[in-house]
């Protein structure tokens, strides 16, 4: 109830460029530096999550305060926003490995990411940061969260329901769903654009959608509760297709999405990997 009502509520608070920086590039620089330093699964979830909420609040105050500062009409403006586009694309390095090092001490404390660790690797793709720097950095990806920064990630939603089906009677094999769940998500986040793409042609039966229900569809691309469900719905359709009926009407249950939204997913997500154009 608690993950659903977080959900519901980030949903109703959706910035307009939500998803913005869930580039498929960011995603791997993120999963693989998080496999190279060794980190907790659910860090790397983490750290993509809050990049993406840090990035936004930080081109909306910066471009706010661009747009304040210029009184020389539209030329003036873009010669501003061109300095703020700079200066947020050279700082984005240094603040992708701050939000890894935040993701890494809310998850196991005794494993974060030390200052040493991240200056070290800056340092051998050459960028020259001080310790002091990478301090700085940290707290403005904290101050312009608010300190908010415990966000919930679409794994523990996977894990939340997947206890749950387990405690209503579902003989599901419990320790390779969860591999393949957890494999799923990773795809999922690398191959977003896609699967969505792939989505939102289903529900609109229509293959080339709207500005206003591409935009309509933000709320849907953003929704954890839907992720997990397709993605646990997809998972037991790999391992244990003779289980799959009584898994998504469970899911339907435990959380009010329906039946038809779980299969649409589950489709979106299986034609991806098979890589097919065919229903």
């Amino acid at each position: 109830i608690h993950l659903a009502t977080e959900n519901e509520q980030y949903l109703s608070e959706l910035p307009e460029h939500a998803g913005s920086f869930k580039d498929t590039r960011i995603v791997e620089f993120i999963f693989l530096l998080s496999e190279k330093w060794r980190l907790d699964q659910s860090t790397r979830y983490q750290a993509v999550e809050l990049l993406e909420r840090f990035m936004i609040k930080q081109v909306e105050q910066m471009w706010e305060s661009s747009s304040g500062s210029v009184k020389g009409g539209a030329q003036g403006q873009g010669s501003t926003w061109s300095s703020v586009r700079d200066e947020i694309v050279n700082t984005f390095v240094l603040r992708l490995v701050s939000c890894i090092q935040l993701a890494s001490k809310l998850s196991l404390h005794y494993s974060r990411v030390t200052s040493d660790r991240a200056l070290k690797f800056l340092q051998s793709i050459k960028y020259s940061y001080t310790k002091q720097e990478l301090l700085e950095s940290e707290l403005a990806v904290l101050n312009t969260l608010h300190f908010n920064i415990n966000v919930s990630t679409p794994l523990a939603y996977v894990e939340l329901l997947l206890e749950v089906l387990g405690h209503n009677g579902c003989l599901l094999p419990a320790k390779p769903l969860h591999q393949v769940c957890v494999q799923l998500l990773d795809f999922c986040y690398l191959t977003r654009e896609t699967i969505y793409d792939t989505l939102l042609k289903i529900t609109i039966e229509n293959s080339t959608p709207n500005k206003l229900q591409v935009a309509k569809f933000l709320t849907v691309k953003e929704d954890f509760m839907l992720l997990a469900v397709g993605i646990i719905s997809t998972g037991v359709f790999i391992l244990s297709p003779g289980h799959w009926d009584q898994v998504v009407e469970h899911l339907n249950c435990i959380t009010g999405i329906t039946p038809q939204s779980i299969l649409e997913f589950s489709y979106a997500v299986l034609r991806r990997i098979l890589g097919s154009t065919t229903s």
